[in-house]
């Protein structure tokens, strides 16, 4: 099994989305992440998936959501030139017995304390995916309240390689 970020460029229209998750979902392929944005081109927006599988089966779904009529462009990213994080947020019960603590833990990840309380700290952590739950492992120790994440984001290094 391959785990693979794709890149797919599609037209900026309503139900866009929906139909390239139809389709992996008419297969019976599962994504494991999902982030959708409009490009610094306002009609094209960037759908980042992330999907395991054999060889056979992501090439298979790369070319068979090439295929759908909204879609500009496909490729999977090579990792080893790509740069790839996600976002989380975290609340936290924190009160005057702990907040040094989980701040010390905050500073060691390099995450923000974007708001607090008498009662709980929301941090805001942005990185690759094993430091995000290295961070939330650490944080385990304490009562986690809420967690958030966006899901893998991703582009590739260097000059665009891509025309849309």
């Amino acid at each position: 099994m391959q785990r693979k970020v794709v890149s797919v460029l599609v037209n900026n229209h309503p139900g866009v989305l929906t139909r390239v998750t139809s389709l992996f979902g008419r297969r019976g392929y599962n994504i494991d992440s999902l982030t959708v944005s409009v490009t610094n081109i306002p009609d094209i927006s960037r759908i980042t998936l992330v999907i395991t599988g054999d060889v056979h089966m992501l090439e298979q779904m790369i070319a068979q959501t090439s295929k759908l009529e909204e879609v500009r462009e496909i490729f999977a990213l090579n990792m080893d030139a790509s740069l790839v994080r996600e976002l989380l947020l975290v609340k936290v019960a924190a009160d005057e017995t702990n907040r040094g603590n989980i701040t010390a833990i905050a500073n060691v990840f390099k995450a923000k304390i974007i708001d607090l309380s008498v009662e709980s700290m929301v941090l805001e952590l942005t990185g690759e995916q094993n430091k995000i739950d290295g961070f939330l492992t650490v944080l385990g120790e304490y009562e986690i309240l809420e967690v958030c994440r966006t899901g893998i984001t991703a582009l590739s290094r260097g000059p665009v390689n891509y025309h849309v």
